[in-house]
């Protein structure tokens, strides 16, 4: 499995750009299903999570739940225009907040549990030099 580490950034455009792309091979394959657009979401959480960089952890929950709406955007209802499409969008978000909500926990426990994992390398470092 690939080790990238990407900038909080890069992060934030890998999901950005991998959960569109998902949204419209979902409209494509699936017909807009929003149930398999949640669960694809999950695993695009987790790495992004463990791709970003140990500087930039704190990005990883706040750039998923972006990503999870501009994914959206192929997936949710579009009648009628502008509008038919954003309240189809704004219908999505409120209809899929569990998916949302769940992979934006995901993403930040992982990166809770790397910066925690962070602090203790460093704290033991910083008693080996010491003595």
């Amino acid at each position: 499995m690939p080790n990238p580490r990407l900038t909080g950034l890069g992060g934030g455009l890998f999901c950005g750009a991998v959960m569109f792309v998902l949204g419209c091979l979902d409209a494509l394959l699936f017909g807009a299903s929003l149930t398999v657009y949640g669960v694809l979401f999950l695993p695009v959480c987790v790495l992004t999570a463990c791709w970003v960089r140990r500087g930039d952890l704190v990005t990883a929950p706040v750039v998923v739940p972006i990503a999870f709406a501009a994914g959206l955007l192929p997936v949710a209802d579009s009648n009628g225009g502008i509008l038919g499409r954003l309240m189809g969008l704004v219908t999505a978000l409120a209809t899929q907040a569990g998916w949302l909500y769940g992979g934006t926990l995901v993403a930040g426990l992982i990166a809770s549990a790397r910066k925690i994992q962070l602090m203790r390398h460093r704290t033991a470092a910083a008693r080996a030099g010491r003595r």
